[in-house]
């Protein structure tokens, strides 16, 4: 048996493997109590697990698919960016919803969204260059990882309260010739805000006389796995018919409330000259990652579903008993335009803080801003039970009037 013996490891992974998501270390927390006090006693408003089941229609088309096809073919590989049938379905189905002209030629089959973006990361990423991507505060804390993890480096735009809307001023200031792209996550994760038409065309404005500044396109990574949660008659803007350096990649995790099923795709809209080279370089980048060929089984279900929706009355129920129940209590909130977070301005800005006396002493849990490169707040998650909610309030209140005596 050999001896214990010295070895190197990479130091990136390495630190992003013993650095825990805040966002997860609540939620395993949550859990643990749970097991020790009743499930009951835990207002749990952490994590952004659908509580929601899927549409019917998913376990009909799970049903159909393992009962009718072929468990050859059901269960086998397909070409590397995904059954062509599949792609050409949603492609379809994109054009009749947005008036686009995509195939399935434009759409490469992904597991979940943070394939597709790591992937789009990488394949925008020039050796010997220091690739930036813009990010907007408050932005998923894995965009951190995402990026740096395929050899680019995360430059914050911070974030514009008291709407967190898009900042023109301060994404200038943020571009340079090292720009290879921006991040847009809308609605966001975590405030849920959803950017106008009006943003978005000016943003698009902005990138197009950077990119002729700097002789080269600046591209939008537009990250929409909650592009169906959307609220009061409104709807998300289709970036790539806005801006035509596009990548819009997509996660049914949310739409369907599948997010431990990892299904989704990117998009290289065909749009400008070189995007059969983005979408083969990004094929390239998945495949030296180890993600070649998305489940097939999911693929395939998606093919059967692909118009089919959750239904978000639940949420907006929530939504606004959430929204109106805190600011009756006092505090301040952003009222969420989609997705399933509020965010919530915490009595004296210290967000960490006031995070752990509502875990410590009232067993709720909500996420501090801080990880979000935002200070000065907590995301609330409302996909969780009414009755959380009509209780945790009381908590709240509890919490509020003692924090603020």
């Amino acid at each position: 048996m050999l001896p214990d013996l010295p070895f190197t490891l990479n130091q990136e992974a390495l630190h992003y493997g013993q650095q825990r998501s805040v966002i997860r270390e609540l939620f395993d927390y949550g859990q643990s109590k749970a097991r020790e006090i009743g499930a009951e006693n835990i207002f749990d408003f952490s994590i952004g697990n659908p509580s929601i089941p899927p549409p019917a229609e998913v376990r009909e088309a799970f049903l159909s698919l393992l009962q009718e096809r072929d468990p050859k073919a059901l269960h086998g590989y397909t070409n590397s960016a995904g059954d062509i049938g599949v792609r050409q379905t949603i492609a379809a189905s994109l054009n009749k919803r947005y008036g686009s002209n995509y195939t399935g030629q434009n759409i490469f089959m992904t597991c979940g969204a943070a394939a597709a973006l790591s992937g789009s990361f990488r394949a925008l990423s020039e050796e010997g260059r220091n690739n930036e991507f813009i990010v907007l505060a408050p932005y998923f804390p894995e965009y951190k990882p995402y990026i740096e993890g395929q050899q680019g480096k995360l430059v914050v735009v911070p974030a514009c309260p008291p709407d967190f809307g898009i900042d023109l001023e301060e994404i200038e200031k943020k571009i340079s010739s090292d720009t290879r792209a921006i991040v847009i996550n809308s609605p966001n994760n975590p405030s849920g805000k959803l950017y106008s038409e009006q943003e978005l065309t000016e943003l698009a404005q902005l990138l197009r006389h950077k990119s002729q500044e700097y002789r080269q396109p600046i591209f939008i990574v537009s990250d929409e796995p909650y592009r169906e949660l959307v609220y009061d008659g409104k709807v998300a803007p289709h970036i790539p018919a806005i801006y035509e350096y596009t990548i819009m990649t997509y996660s049914y995790s949310k739409s369907l409330s599948i997010p431990g099923d990892r299904i989704g795709y990117a998009l290289v809209a065909p749009n400008f000259k070189g995007h059969e080279l983005l979408f083969a370089a990004i094929g390239g980048a998945l495949r030296g990652m180890g993600y070649v060929c998305a489940p097939s089984l999911l693929q395939h279900m998606i093919g059967l579903t692909v118009d089919v929706k959750t239904d978000t009355r639940t949420y907006d129920l929530n939504r606004q008993l959430l929204y109106n129940g805190l600011r009756e209590i006092g505090y301040e909130v952003l009222l969420p335009e989609g997705a399933f977070y509020l965010f919530m301005k915490v009595p004296g800005g210290d967000a960490p803080a006031f995070s752990a006396f509502l875990r410590d002493s009232y067993n709720v849990l909500a996420v501090p801003s801080d990880s979000f490169g935002c200070e000065g707040y907590l995301r609330v998650s409302y996909c969780v039970a009414t009755q959380t909610i009509k209780d945790g309030l009381k908590k709240f209140a509890a919490a509020y009037a003692k924090w603020t005596k």
